[in-house]
């Protein structure tokens, strides 16, 4: 076999030396068009799985590298003259350059031909001669920019402008560091990569020959910070200058070191494919993390490993090569969503800078969702005691089980059982029945601090499906009377509340089981929206566009919905602004095409649904609250941002909105989710810290601990969760059960309280032996 590999960085090379170990008879040739000694860049940072699957794959290399490395346990954080550290978290790093040395003697030692200062030929051409064409060429892969038809990529550019260098010290923990300057925010990601050389031995200290080591220091801002500052104008050596004067205190007034650094604007790259015919990309040409959570040479480093076990495993190079991308791509999706929360925190830190010591550290720690309250309590439990100390919270209580003042209700924890279309009206008409007394009463009993109806629609032709409760008939009331009675009376201290919304264009549909979003095969109404624009061209409705006299209409429907809602006991009223459905429509500009008052500017879309809130606020009673449910974003070009996402949250705090709910999506049916674990949570953290209002964060929470991490770090108020409390309606009791928390947050109902210890599963007290005969 034959093998090009294009790119002599570390996941080129690490390629190079596992093909040729693994088989001698591999005709390998690396190119790299630098000279052998030439990097970019300073330190390494690898993490301790990466390195045990290098020791597993050539014991070697780990060798080699083992004795470089720099390790280290704490991160210190330095915000407004206070340095806060947490300790635990393990880190290895060591120089680029030694990395690639050593990689260079491994491929020389296996007879892996190494070309430098050689441009590689076309990758279409060493297909031709090569049986496999590794595409290591980093983030500006010319492999894959020639055929992008082929491989589809997608680059992000991002806010923010960074800048590596180097300081000729160790230091002795990873370093964040936040500078409050006249221009604006900065922040400097330092860590140790070489340690200090003892003197000599036989030498006296004074004439000794010592190296203080050296670390590798980032600093980053906002690109509107970085060019205030001028540094867009500073060449390299200026731009060190100035870097180090902003952070003298870090460096102890030491000078910075530059090598061919310059200012860079992060780039995220993701492909739709990985590889075309023979030839496939690796590491940066496949995709990118960003560097504030250590991932870029550790992914490259995997890639490498995972494409060697492939083509050792399977019968030929398509198997291989399709095998390698069905491996690595949830590994590397899941690592770039977690790259991505770290970046966009950084990309928004000025919002979380008057945050208290602990908490801010606590929340920069837990950026990216992978470092959790509970993950970081096994790393630095005394870390975690200061952090709930600082905030109030009693030693023997969780977060989540803290009280939330919401207008004039009081929460007993920050646990939300979601809104969840039920599509269980068994009358056709709208009406709760017992299935919507036994579903939300028995979440009720689970603990939640506030649980949710449905979208209760506000007419009939305001409806989803047959199958929609509504509250605009006179038996509605009554109806849901009977649940909210329920509630308060066998579930005190549960509070409950309801969603009202209309449908516009997404309505007169089936069942979400007979066909989600499909039109209803008899029995159709007609459906009315902001703009004639149906949902999906040739297949839903052509809606009506909505006349100001009709506006009137529906605005009075929610009034009307509003003060039979008070009626029938609800403790609180949610305003469905998302997803899609009526007013949804009138905010997002792919859905609202008017030319009138009600279409055009952010500010015009947002009168009706304003004016249907304004409407519902002043009959809905003033000691209760009301919030509001949002799409912060349409995840799809030209829609809804997050940036319009902090605008119609401020309009409707300003309007007298509680909480903003902040949910995305589901606007258009082309749209593209960034799927993933609490995938939703940066929104409402953003408008949170952004705006100073309440939020109840939704989207892919899963565990106490994402809610505990949320609360405590100060990026949501309230957490709604939905299909673990269709898998365990006793979520938020057996998530105090869990840890073992028995205080006032999580009652257990009277009737169920023999219950509030996990069920023994089979016996674990086996007598020892007593005796051994040798």
């Amino acid at each position: 076999m034959r093998v090009a590999v294009v790119g002599g960085g570390p996941g080129g090379l690490y390629a190079a030396v596992l093909l040729k170990r693994l088989d001698p008879a591999r005709q390998i040739t690396v190119w790299e068009r630098n000279a052998p000694e030439d990097t970019f860049g300073f330190g390494v940072v690898l993490s301790d799985e990466t390195l045990g699957g290098i020791e597993h794959a050539d014991p070697e290399v780990y060798r080699a590298l083992q004795a470089e490395f720099v390790r280290w346990d704490d991160i210190d954080i330095v915000h407004r003259g206070r340095t806060l550290t947490s300790g635990g978290h393990g880190f290895a790093a060591l120089s680029r350059r030694r990395l690639l040395a050593v990689l260079h003697r491994r491929c020389r030692d296996l007879g892996v031909e190494l070309r430098f200062r050689s441009e590689a030929p076309p990758a279409a051409e060493l297909a031709r001669t090569h049986d496999l064409v590794i595409a290591a060429d980093g983030v500006h892969s010319a492999t894959r920019t020639a055929r992008a038809e082929v491989f589809g990529p997608q680059l992000t550019t991002h806010r923010c402008r960074y800048i590596w260098l180097a300081a000729d010290f160790a230091l002795d923990a990873f370093r964040f560091e936040i500078a409050e300057t006249e221009h604006g925010v900065a922040q400097l990601h330092a860590y140790p990569y070489s340690r200090p050389t003892p003197a000599g031995p036989g030498r006296s200290p004074a004439g000794a020959e010592r190296s203080p080591g050296a670390s590798t220091v980032i600093v980053e801002m906002r690109e509107e910070v970085w060019r205030a500052a001028g540094l867009d104008r500073c060449d390299e050596r200026e731009s060190a200058q100035w870097c180090a004067k902003v952070f003298s205190d870090a460096l102890g007034g030491r000078s910075l070191r530059a090598n061919n650094s310059s200012w860079i604007a992060f780039r995220t790259v993701v492909n739709d494919r990985w590889s075309h015919g023979n030839t496939v990309l690796l590491g940066d040409a496949a995709h990118t993390a960003h560097f504030s959570i250590g991932s870029g040479t550790k992914l490259a480093v995997e890639d490498a490993l995972a494409l060697a076990a492939c083509l050792q495993e399977q019968p030929d190079t398509a198997s291989a090569l399709a095998a390698y991308e069905e491996e690595r791509r949830p590994v590397v999706a899941s690592t770039q969503r977690a790259a991505r929360a770290s970046l966009a925190w950084f990309e928004e830190l000025a919002t979380y800078l008057d945050q208290p010591p602990h908490q801010f550290a606590f929340n920069l720690l837990t950026r990216s969702r992978r470092v959790t309250h509970d993950n970081l309590r096994l790393r630095d439990p005394g870390f975690v005691t200061a952090v709930e100390r600082e905030a109030g919270i009693e030693a023997t209580t969780p977060p989540m089980f803290t009280p939330f003042r919401l207008g004039g209700l009081t929460l007993r924890n920050r646990v939300v059982v979601s809104p969840m279309d039920m599509y269980s009206a068994a009358d056709g008409e709208g009406t709760p029945g017992d299935f919507h007394l036994v579903h939300l009463g028995a979440r009720a009993l689970g603990g939640a601090g506030l649980v949710m109806t449905e979208m209760v629609c506000v007419s009939p032709e305001g409806r989803i499906t047959p199958g929609c409760t509504g509250l605009y008939a006179p038996g509605h009331e009554t109806a849901w009377r009977r649940v909210t009675d329920f509630v308060h009376t066998s579930a005190p201290g549960t509070a409950i509340g309801v969603q009202l919304g209309h449908s516009g264009r997404k309505g007169s549909t089936r069942l979400m089981w007979e066909g989600i979003d499909e039109p209803l095969p008899e029995g159709n109404w007609p459906v009315v929206a902001a703009s004639p624009l149906p949902y999906r061209p040739g297949v839903n409705q052509l809606p009506h566009a909505l006349t100001g006299p009709e506006l009137a209409t529906v605005r009075e429907q929610f009034v009307a919905s509003a003060e039979s809602a008070a009626r029938a006991g609800f403790d609180l009223l949610e305003l469905h602004c998302a997803h899609g459905y009526l007013l949804s429509g009138f905010l997002s500009p792919l859905t609202n095409r008017r030319t009138d008052a009600y279409g055009g500017d952010l500010t015009a879309r947002l009168r009706f649904p304003l004016e249907v809130f304004d409407a519902v606020r002043a009959v809905w009673p003033a000691e209760r609250p009301m919030t509001v449910r949002i799409s912060a974003t349409d995840w799809a070009d030209g829609g809804t941002t997050a940036d319009d996402a902090v605008a119609i949250a401020e309009a409707f705090a300003r309007h007298g909105a509680d909480a903003i709910d902040v949910s995305t999506g589901q606007v258009v049916p082309d749209e593209r989710p960034d799927f993933g674990r609490s995938y939703q949570t940066p929104f409402a953290d953003r408008i949170r810290n952004t705006l100073g209002v309440p939020v109840i964060a939704v989207g892919a929470l899963s565990s106490w601990d994402d809610v505990n991490s949320l609360v405590l770090a100060g990026r949501a108020d309230l957490c709604a969760l939905a299909r673990p409390h269709l898998y365990d309606p006793h979520w938020t009791l057996h998530a105090a059960a869990d840890q073992g928390y028995t205080g006032p947050g999580a009652p257990w109902p009277l009737p169920y309280r023999a219950g509030s210890r996990t069920p023994p599963t089979g016996r674990t007290d086996a007598p020892k032996p007593r005796l051994t005969l040798r």
